[in-house]
């Protein structure tokens, strides 16, 4: 006889992004329609294709870490450890009196510490090998982000990080999710963080034709679903999720953002970096979550898409939602909150699924801005540059990848819990 399944659900909300360092200001920020983007400061774009981006603002990691601490951590790896330190606090959970072995970590990161690769690489290229610093490999892969959460909380349960490009952080959620399934842990910190405004990162997307080079007006330039489009605008940042059952959080009296219904993940196989043009890919992965969810497609109120204002992307997963959810298609509300962060690469997902929790929690769906010109093969309804009211039980977020890499998440409003 098959275990019947845990009721997994999420109790702690951590963030940092380009329009908030807080979740109150991350979601003001949304409901206003706000834009991250601002001309590059990280560094000088003179001979670069796109010269703006969407960075932190008013970011110090010394207000949440120690100097020392933070000087052997990539930007990627402080952003990591801030959202889950605010993601435990929110959560209210007492570590103290949880066997550390039932707690652990899964954040991930599509890049790892580019910051830091490349200041050590300029070091390499001036003064030779042997000035190469000890910390370099530490503070540069991908998975140190995961091991310093659990030094710094003594979390001795599941660690480890998944790098899957843009779905990078929805795959960390999923597999928190599946992890206490499985009776591995009880309670799980989870999801992803990415510092990718460096000269190689911007530089390579350019070369890739992936950014937008509307260098003159970049609060606009980030403009999903708009015929004049033409790429993304790259964020930086990272959220974190505390994961835990439904009899545990309601046993301690946790306030509950959402409970995870339904997970999917599939592979495109078809290209390096553009998308299934049907969107197959992410129809299976959409209709993998349902199913797990044991609910309808007519269920779900809101799909926070991947949206990042590439050509190709936008229309391969309008086309999938569409042969998905049929005639419901046209009675959903669909957004892209990328036309505000930025798109955040590995940490996508995770913030992307934090707008979710806060759109149920204040019944509203987050606009997608700078749609000034609907692109004519978009015939849904996109929540156009004003937030909406209206009733969310069913959230569902997509995140795709270069590789072909889909993942989809649906949430139920913890307010019905």
């Amino acid at each position: 006889m098959a275990q019947e399944r845990k009721r997994i659900v999420i109790t702690g909300i951590g963030v940092l992004t380009p329009i908030g360092l807080t979740k109150e200001d991350f979601w003001d920020s949304l409901f206003n329609g706000k834009s991250g983007a601002a001309p590059i400061t990280y560094f000088d774009t003179t001979n670069f294709a796109t010269t703006f981006a969407c960075e932190l603002k008013g970011f110090s990691a010394d207000s949440y870490i120690d100097r020392k601490t933070a000087d052997r951590m990539d930007p990627y790896c402080q952003y990591a450890v801030i959202a889950a330190d605010q993601a435990l606090i929110d959560s209210g959970l007492d570590l103290k009196e949880i066997d550390p072995l039932r707690i652990g970590v899964v954040h991930g990161s599509g890049i790892g510490g580019m910051t830091t690769y490349e200041q050590q690489f300029k070091t390499f290229l001036e003064r030779g090998p042997r000035r190469i610093s000890p910390f370099f490999i530490p503070m540069l892969i991908p998975d140190i982000a995961a091991g310093q959460i659990s030094i710094r909380h003594g979390l001795m349960g599941p660690n480890y990080a998944t790098s899957s490009a843009c779905a990078t952080s929805l795959h960390a959620i999923m597999d928190a999710y599946m992890l206490i399934q499985a009776g591995m842990a009880d309670y799980m910190v989870c999801g992803g963080s990415e510092a990718p405004i460096t000269q190689m990162s911007v530089g390579g997307f350019n070369s890739a034709r992936a950014l937008s080079t509307a260098n003159d007006r970049p609060q606009q330039a980030s403009r999903p679903y708009d015929r004049d489009r033409d790429g993304f605008v790259m964020g930086e940042g990272g959220g974190s999720l505390i994961l835990e059952s439904l009899e545990s959080a309601k046993a301690r009296g946790a306030k509950i953002y959402a409970e995870i219904v339904g997970v999917g993940a599939t592979a495109d196989a078809y290209h390096l970096t553009a998308p299934h043009p049907e969107g197959l890919g992410a129809v299976n992965a959409m209709k993998t979550a349902l199913k797990i969810a044991g609910i309808a497609p007519e269920n779900i109120d809101y799909i926070n898409t991947h949206g990042t204002a590439t050509p190709l992307g936008d229309l391969a997963e309008i086309s999938a939602i569409k042969t998905l959810f049929g005639e419901h298609a046209y009675k959903l509300n669909i957004s892209s909150t990328k036309s505000m962060t930025g798109h955040l690469l590995g940490a996508a997902g995770v913030v992307e699924s934090i707008a979710c929790l806060l759109a149920m929690q204040h019944q509203t769906v987050p606009p997608t801005i700078n749609l000034d010109n609907l692109d004519p093969q978009v015939d849904l309804d996109v929540t156009p540059n004003t937030p909406k009211k209206r009733n969310i039980e069913y959230a569902l977020n997509n995140g795709f990848g270069f590789g072909g890499h889909n993942g989809s998440i649906i949430f139920r409003n913890g307010a019905s819990l």
